[in-house]
């Protein structure tokens, strides 16, 4: 006789928490991917969970011997032949009643069905009955459609976007605000309220909900409505803008604008920068105006009014982005839709990488004060150096954007990289290594990364380096600490050059090194003047750490070493070069997305390439 060892729930327990059968797809994290609020979730297990208690007192497969052997059933009731059929039960007024909700069920399915063969055969006639107009018909039709599709109705004119409207008990209410724009916690409040109905899983990045696209009332939509400024505009159609509202560090924002800059690209939307919020002055007191470098579709049109901005959904018709809202629209779902599936490791973050690369080239430019600065920087290193440039400041046109775009493609066959920087970001950023446990990164570290970047890329070419060269290695530093540029500077021979902001015989340059280590929270507390200063000063290093915005001719550096928890490190990648800061050659980058660690450029010196991906774009705050 076996013995009874099938019966595995003999040895269970009211107080057990062990299951004896892994759980399926319809665990916890697979109900969370379908959207399940934390309530259902909590709900759902605590019923799986005694149902499956339930199944598993009996044997998978039990003994026909045992008592516990089903004894009625399909097969026990006759259908073997071992037993008789059970007459069937006359009816009754109580058994008819019973089947009411079923009779009730059937006649109104075929009332529904009778209703949509006549709708789709003479639809003319249900709309007569429920006195549905024309007009309403084509309302509720333009809110449905596609994102990018012009309707316009026989009535009225429209305007040449009207898909974003809402359905009736889907519009945004602004109702309890009163100034406008919003602030970027206002925006991020609005987003939490929108998430917290979304209960469904998304769908692709720029896919409408089925129910219609949530917005807010539009100043079009409103019957006489009469804009607040008499200007001979009309407003763009559709817009993406970006808001500084002074919450991150200057780079931090550039990193996000840069990426919403090319949201407006690929919608063929108008692009525009909101300054109202922001600690720094005015966008136009560091950069040049976004619309004349990005005009959009519709370069005549002016930007929408302020009450109109919103942050969640990305498909509304106005489309605001901040530091604050970033975490909504710059997550794994922007991963899934921007990255390359087809590569591996960094070589999937390359799409991103080239979008804040077009950006940084059209639409984020310095002003001509700051641009003269810059080159003002450049020159001095080049006359120090002994360097021919190949172009002088007065051939330079801003105003010219193919001209700009070709310096721009021709940028690193034809400019010298005399020098390494190096970036030193102390304040309020620590490391993120565990080695060194949140604290700022030693500066023996940085020093060390100098003399190896220098010797690895520079010693086989010693022999044809100008004589009139200092010793090496030749650096730029930039740092929010005086004391660490000063430190890191005295760990050089004084034969060594190493150039900064604070070392410049410039006096306009000297004055624009920062004297105190950068915190965000205490940025604020500066006058007005002093965090424009400093954020002109941040432009200029920014520049001569990436080299970005140089013309033919001008200095750029030859590497940058940095640490990753800054993204003035980030964006300084992203001025490099894809190839030249990866060490990829053109067109043979490495097929498992490997940097070549002899020929990279861009050095990283936090995580030493422990962090996967070793490069992203932007810090989804």
């Amino acid at each position: 006789m076996p013995r009874n060892t099938l019966n595995l729930s003999a040895a269970w327990t009211d107080n057990t928490d062990y299951n004896i059968v892994p759980r399926t797809p319809h665990s916890r994290s697979g109900r969370a991917e379908e959207g399940f609020t934390e309530e259902d979730l909590h709900d759902a297990d605590a019923t799986s969970f005694a149902t499956y208690r339930e199944e598993q007192r009996e044997p998978l497969l039990a003994s026909s011997t045992s008592t516990s052997f089903p004894t009625t059933g399909y097969r026990s009731s006759g259908d073997d032949g071992g037993a008789k059929r059970s007459k069937l039960k006359p009816l009754t007024g109580k058994s008819v009643l019973s089947y009411t909700p079923l009779l009730v069920g059937v006649i109104a399915a075929g009332v529904l069905l009778s209703l949509v063969v006549v709708s789709l055969t003479r639809p003319k006639v249900l709309d007569d009955a429920i006195g549905f107009s024309e007009h309403a018909n084509t309302v509720l039709a333009s809110s449905a459609i596609a994102d990018d599709v012009v309707v316009a109705t026989p009535q009225r004119p429209q305007p040449s976007f009207v898909d974003t409207i809402p359905p009736t008990g889907y519009e945004i209410s602004y109702e309890n605000y009163t100034k406008f724009p919003l602030t970027g916690d206002e925006y991020r409040h609005e987003c939490a309220l929108y998430m917290s109905r979304m209960k469904m899983a998304h769908g692709a990045y720029w896919k409408a909900p089925p129910h219609g696209t949530m917005d807010v009332a539009h100043h079009d939509a409103v019957p006489d409505y009469v804009l607040p400024e008499s200007v001979p505009m009309k407003v763009c159609s559709k817009t993406i803008t970006y808001q500084l509202d002074g919450r991150v560090g200057l780079v931090a924002d550039l990193a996000l604008m840069a990426q919403a800059a090319a949201f407006a690209r690929e919608r063929n939307r108008t692009f525009f920068v909101d300054d109202t919020y922001w600690n720094r002055g005015k966008w136009t007191d560091h950069f040049q105006d976004v619309r004349a470098r990005q005009p959009g579709p519709e370069p005549a049109c002016r930007r929408p009014p302020p009450n109109e901005l919103v942050a969640c959904p990305r498909l509304a018709r106005h489309w605001v982005i901040n530091s604050r809202t970033a975490r909504y629209h710059f997550g794994h779902h922007f991963q899934e839709a921007y990255e390359n599936p087809y590569k591996h490791e960094i070589n999937r973050q390359k799409p991103i990488f080239e979008r804040a690369s077009e950006s940084f080239k059209q639409t984020i430019r310095p002003n001509a004060h700051n641009a003269e600065l810059i080159r003002s920087t450049r020159m001095e290193i080049a006359a120090t150096l002994n360097i021919q440039t190949t172009l002088s400041p007065s051939q330079h046109k801003d105003s010219d954007i193919s001209q700009m775009k070709s310096a721009e493609q021709q940028l690193h066959e034809h400019n010298p990289d005399p020098y390494v920087a190096v970036h030193i970001r102390r304040g309020d950023r620590k490391t993120g290594w565990v080695p060194h446990g949140g604290k700022h990164l030693p500066l023996e570290d940085y020093v060390q990364a100098t003399y190896n970047t220098w010797s690895r890329l520079y010693s086989q070419n010693a022999s044809t380096r100008d004589d009139v060269f200092p010793d090496p290695p030749i650096t730029y530093i930039a740092s929010d600490s005086h004391a660490a540029a000063h430190e890191f500077a005295s760990a050089f021979p004084p034969s060594t050059a190493v150039f900064s902001l604070d070392s410049s015989t410039n006096p306009d340059l000297r004055a624009l090194a920062p004297q105190g280590e950068y915190v965000q929270e205490e940025f604020d507390g500066l006058d007005e003047a002093d965090r424009i200063r400093l954020t002109r000063g941040m432009v200029v290093d920014f520049a001569l750490l990436s080299g970005l915005w140089a013309w033919p001719g001008e200095v750029v550096p030859g590497a940058t070493i940095c640490t990753l928890t800054s993204n003035v490190c980030k964006m300084s990648a992203v001025g490099l070069g894809w190839n030249r800061a990866m060490g990829f050659e053109v067109d043979a980058e490495d097929e498992m997305g490997i940097p070549n660690e002899a020929k990279r450029r861009w050095v990283e010196i936090d995580n030493g390439g422990a962090v996967s991906p070793q490069w992203d774009g932007y810090e989804p705050f």
